[in-house]
């Protein structure tokens, strides 16, 4: 009897969509590990890049503190993934250090014994390609994201996912959404003339009338 209670309860998660909220919601958790490793990545290249830039630029030391600060801020931060809160503070947490680094390697136009060396020419290759990681990575944990949200909102399985707690996860957002929705300001140095009414043609002259020859007399 008890064994009959199991399969006939099995049958019943399986049906209503049990089996397929976990099998999505363990795809947006090993998507989400992706996302994290990436962002290690890069933060991990933050001190060597600080140090090879500052044996090239020791004064530069506002942006070399700003980086550091923004990599300490990250690492400080444990993030909960399912806290709306949580998401958006590591987002922006972690926009403020790729914002960072961006003025640091701007750094390295004022330095051409800098931008030539082996050291920093591979550490500004691998910045590169972890951000390029980073996109592909967070387009995928949106999609799974995307995908589970849709599903445990579907009848009948929003039922299952309401009696067993599943609620909708968060997602990342737009960076900067404020700033993208102004209108962009076009500015080419100075406000364009007035047209200026054309010209009126003159007229034409008519020429002076002869004055009569006076007779000799």
């Amino acid at each position: 009897m008890r064994l009959f209670l199991v399969l006939l309860l099995s049958l019943l998660l399986g049906g209503c969509g049990y089996n397929t909220i976990q099998q999505k919601e363990e795809a947006v958790s090993a998507a989400w590990s992706q996302v994290l490793n990436v962002y290690k990545r890069r933060a991990d290249l933050v001190p060597n890049l600080v140090a090879t830039v500052k044996g090239y630029a020791a004064h530069e030391q506002q942006v070399l503190t700003e980086v550091t600060e923004a990599r300490s801020r990250v690492g400080a931060i444990n993030v909960n993934a399912d806290d709306p809160a949580s998401l958006a503070q590591f987002q922006q947490a972690q926009g403020q250090l790729q914002s960072a680094i961006g003025r640091l390697l701007l750094v390295s136009e004022n330095y051409p014994d800098l931008k030539a060396n082996q050291n920093f020419l591979q550490l500004q290759a691998q910045l590169e390609g972890t951000e390029n990681r980073i996109t592909v990575e967070r387009m995928r944990y949106i999609e799974a994201v995307r995908d589970y949200n849709t599903y445990i909102r579907k009848f009948p399985t929003n039922l299952t996912a309401m009696v067993f707690g599943y609620d909708v996860k968060p997602n990342f957002t737009v960076e900067n959404e404020a700033q993208i929705q102004q209108p962009p300001q076009v500015d080419f140095g100075a406000p364009a003339a007035s047209p200026q009414p054309a010209p009126q043609r003159a007229a034409p002259q008519q020429p002076a009338p002869q004055q009569p020859t006076p007779a000799n007399g």
